[in-house]
């Protein structure tokens, strides 16, 4: 019997082993299972992504063009009725009229006869350019004055300084090609020798921009301490390659303003070398990169264009309701924001304040429900994983103030678009003419972009405004 009562405890031991070690093996698989099943989440997410739930630009759509968020207006395309046309219109009076008669009276003798009861029927406009090179010879003249009774010479304009030399017009087209017209230093040689038939070289071309660039630093630096004294930034941060690597483009705008520059690091460091955020006070626009909360003078607030195409990820890779419900809000308080401001109201009532905010947290009660954060498992270390959605969720309900801030201050705007369209141009300047090939060159397009960037905001056109400065008088705001 003893022998007997042995064995049964070691079977009953066995067992409990092996349910033990069962019910670690599918722990550790239901934990693989589910991995496994957010990364595939992810990857569909990534495959489903276009510009409309991403900030992928339209250009990579391809074919398949994705719907817009716009809702449809119920207007017929084209101008609407009452709009006030811009076409084609005449700059200056006309150069050379050219008469065009009917073909039968080409040799008739009674053609002076007719001529007195000739009228114009119909005139149409023919405009167009005449390309040619202009060669002009600077000459300094000397004479000997009785008056002075000495020998005086004349002396050369501001520019005239060697024996041969390129005009302004033609440096200025060069330098315009290459910065705001985004054509690289080859192509421009090849328009530029095409077109006027110059023997301009490459070299030549990148002096000119590096020239220009040195002439207006005085106007960008002062470009960048108006940014500093402006209430309100949008900023953004975008990389571009210069000779193999990655480096970033930082800008701070306005409405009225634009600086760019070029450092090579994204983050704080980057943001520093910007210059202004560091001694800045106002408020600020931006995407809800970290590294923008570690400048506490500021005040913050996001982008909801990014948030709204994340939202749209969302709803369209997990299906979450919560998601449409928030696109829906934000859209109808930008739509009683621009209500509110054509009855020249520039702040919400406290019923719009009530309202609103009551409907934000019934909806992030609801995305929390949907994506819990899970207990903390102690054999892992730091914070348990929340996955994009989850991640989205806490960083609204963190930011709650800054993604409201463009209604509760209607002084601020919903997106940050202004910084996104004076940053890619980088972009732009990339994908036409390639990388960089140098830091130098990539600051110098930063350094003009400014200059011009602003200059277009006042109304000047890129080519004047590059004129000017190499003519010695740079725009100033």
């Amino acid at each position: 019997m003893g022998n007997r009562l042995n064995i049964d405890e070691l079977m009953k031991f066995e067992k409990e082993e092996l349910i033990k070690t069962l019910l670690a093996v599918i722990q550790q698989q239901s934990d693989v299972i589910k991995q496994q099943a957010q990364k595939i989440s992810e990857l569909e997410a990534r495959l489903n992504q276009n510009s409309t739930n991403s900030s992928r630009p339209p250009s990579s759509d391809g074919f398949k063009k994705p719907k817009s968020l716009r809702k449809p207006s119920g207007k017929k395309p084209g101008g609407q009725y009452g709009h006030e046309g811009s076409g084609l219109k005449l700059m200056h009076e006309v150069d050379t009229y050219v008469v065009h008669g009917p073909a039968e009276c080409a040799g008739c003798p009674n053609t002076d006869e007719c001529n007195v009861h000739t009228a114009v029927r119909e005139t149409r406009y023919e405009i167009d350019i005449n390309v040619q090179t202009n060669i002009t010879a600077h000459q300094v003249t000397e004479k000997r004055c009785p008056r002075l009774t000495r020998v005086i010479t004349g002396f050369f304009p501001y520019g005239i300084n060697s024996t041969m030399q390129y005009g302004v017009n033609l440096e200025a087209l060069a330098v315009s090609l290459n910065t705001a017209g985004m054509v690289s230093i080859n192509r421009t040689h090849e328009i530029l020798s095409g077109v006027f038939g110059i023997p301009i070289s490459t070299g030549t071309i990148a002096a000119m921009v590096s020239g220009c660039a040195q002439k207006i630093s005085g106007a960008v630096e002062a470009i960048k301490e108006a940014v500093i004294e402006e209430p309100l930034l949008h900023v953004d941060e975008t990389g571009t390659r210069v000779d193999r690597r990655t480096v970033w483009a930082h800008t701070a705008s306005t409405a009225r303003l634009t600086y760019i520059a070029v450092d090579e690091n994204r983050g704080k460091k980057g943001m520093d070398a910007l210059g202004v955020l560091p001694s800045y006070a106002g408020t600020v626009i931006h995407d809800c990169w970290a590294s923008y909360f570690r400048y506490e003078s500021i005040r913050h607030g996001l982008c909801n264009a990014h948030l709204l195409r994340e939202l749209r990820a969302v709803l369209e890779n997990t299906k979450q309701g919560w998601a449409g419900s928030l696109i829906d809000l934000f859209l109808k308080m930008k739509h009683t924001k621009e209500k509110l401001i054509l009855k020249d109201r520039w702040k919400p009532s406290s019923y719009f304040l009530k309202r609103y905010n009551a409907a934000y947290d019934k909806i992030m009660k609801r995305a929390m429900k949907r994506n819990p954060v899970l207990a903390h498992d102690e054999t892992q270390k730091g914070r348990p994983k929340r996955g994009v959605t989850g991640a989205l969720v806490d960083r609204l309900i963190m930011h709650k103030d800054k993604f409201l801030l463009f209604f509760t201050d209607f002084r601020v705007p919903f997106d940050n678009n202004q910084a996104e369209r004076d940053i890619r141009m980088f972009k732009v300047k990339q994908k036409v003419s390639g990388c960089f090939r140098t830091m130098e060159g990539a600051q110098n397009f930063a350094a003009i972009m400014s200059f011009i960037g602003t200059a277009r905001k006042h109304g000047l056109p890129a080519f004047h405004a590059i004129k000017d400065a190499l003519n010695g008088y740079p725009f100033s705001i």
